[in-house]
C-alpha cells in the first residue's frame, strides 16, 4: 500500500546561477554553479514525500536517454517506487534549462519531451488502486494525458476511495480552464499557485478564486501565495489564511510549489487538520528554498515539526 501514488511530469533540470542577464550572441557570462538536479512535479512530489517518511509511487514517462536514466536512478535512490515509470524510444525525457538571479527568483527554458507523450494507456491502475491519495502533478504541461483523461482516471480513484488532489503548471499554450474543467468535480483538493489560479478563475482575490473551483465540485481549494503563505477553502465553507515562516533565506525558489504541496499532502494522509496541514506545508516549502535545487532541502518530518516549533508562524 502506497501513501502517495504522484502522476505527472518528470524533468531533468539544469540548474544555472546566478543569472542576472544572458550574454550577448557570440559572448559568454560565468556562473556561480551548474548542476543537474531532478525536477518536475510528480518527481519533486514522490521524492518530497519520500524523504518526509511517506511510502510513494510514481506514473510517468521518460526517454531512453542519459537524462531519463539520471531521473530514475534518482527516484530510486530515495526510495521512490518506479514500476509505473514508462520509457519512449521515440520521445527524450523532459529537461529544462533553469536560470536563478541573484535574489533567488527563477525562470525556464523547457522542452516537454516524454511528458507530451503520456497517456491514459501507461497508468498502471493497481498502483492507483493500492494509494490513499493519487496525485496528478503539472496538469496542463501533458497534452496527451490532460482534460477528459485524467478525469477519467480522477472519477475511477474516488469510485475506489482513493483521495485525489492535482496541481497545475503554468499553460503557455493559453488553454487554461478548457482544459482543466472536466476535472475539477472529482478533485477531494485542488492547490495552485495563485499564478495559475488566477488564470483558471479570472479573479484575483484568494477566495474568490477558491469560491470558483468550489462551484465547479471541488471539495477543498488551497490557493498557494509564496511567500505570502496559502489560503484554503473548504466546500463546507471552512476558510483560513495561513501565513509563511518567517527569517528563511531564500536560496534556490525552484520547487518550492512542489514541496508545498508536498507536505499539505502529509498532512492530509496523517488525518491533520487544515490548520496544522498549511503550517507543515509551509514549513516544507521553506526548507525547500534553503537549498538549491528542488528535492536538495527536504527532511525528514521530525526535523520539520522541531522547525515549526522553533519559528512560530
Amino acid at each position: 500500500m502506497y501513501d502517495v501514488c504522484c502522476t505527472g511530469i518528470i524533468v531533468a533540470d539544469v540548474i544555472a546561477k546566478a543569472v542576472d542577464r544572458l550574454p550577448v550572441s557570440g559572448r559568454l557570462e560565468l556562473l556561480e554553479k551548474l548542476e543537474l538536479h531532478i525536477g518536475g512535479c510528480a518527481a519533486n512530489a514522490a521524492i518530497d514525500m519520500s524523504i518526509i517518511g511517506l511510502k510513494t509511487a510514481i506514473i510517468g514517462k521518460t526517454g531512453e536517454d542519459g537524462f531519463g536514466a539520471f531521473a530514475r536512478g534518482e527516484l530510486e535512490r530515495n526510495h521512490v517506487e518506479c514500476r509505473g515509470l514508462r520509457t519512449s524510444s521515440r520521445h527524450g525525457t523532459s529537461a529544462s534549462v533553469v536560470t536563478v538571479n541573484s535574489s533567488g527568483e527563477r525562470s525556464f527554458l523547457h522542452h516537454i519531451g516524454a511528458n507530451a507523450a503520456l497517456c491514459g494507456s501507461d497508468v498502471d491502475y493497481e498502483i492507483v488502486k493500492n494509494s490513499k491519495v493519487l496525485f496528478i502533478a503539472g496538469a496542463l504541461l501533458m497534452p496527451g494525458f490532460d482534460g477528459e483523461c485524467s478525469a477519467e482516471l480522477l472519477a475511477r480513484a474516488q469510485t475506489d476511495n482513493v483521495y485525489t488532489a492535482l496541481d497545475t503548471a503554468w499553460d503557455a499554450s493559453g488553454r487554461w480552464m478548457t482544459v482543466l474543467k472536466p476535472c475539477l468535480k472529482h478533485l477531494d483538493l485542488f492547490i495552485p499557485s495563485q499564478e495559475e489560479a488566477e488564470m483558471l478563475s479570472g479573479e484575483k482575490e484568494p477566495e474568490k478564486i477558491a469560491d470558483v473551483f468550489i462551484r465547479e465540485g471541488v471539495k477543498l481549494a488551497v490557493i498557494k501565495l509564496g511567500a505570502k503563505g496559502c489560503f484554503i477553502k473548504s466546500r463546507t465553507g471552512e476558510k483560513l489564511f495561513v501565513g509563511a515562516y518567517e527569517r528563511v533565506k531564500a536560496v534556490d525558489t525552484t520547487g518550492a510549489g512542489d514541496s508545498f504541496v508536498s507536505g499539505f499532502l502529509t498532512g492530509i494522509v496523517k488525518g491533520w487538520d487544515l490548520r496544522k496541514c498549511g503550517e507543515f506545508a509551509n514549513a516544507v516549502g521553506a526548507y525547500c528554498v534553503m537549498q538549491t535545487g528542488a528535492t536538495a532541502g527536504i527532511k525528514s518530518m521530525d526535523d520539520i515539526l522541531k522547525f515549526m516549533k522553533e519559528y512560530k508562524v
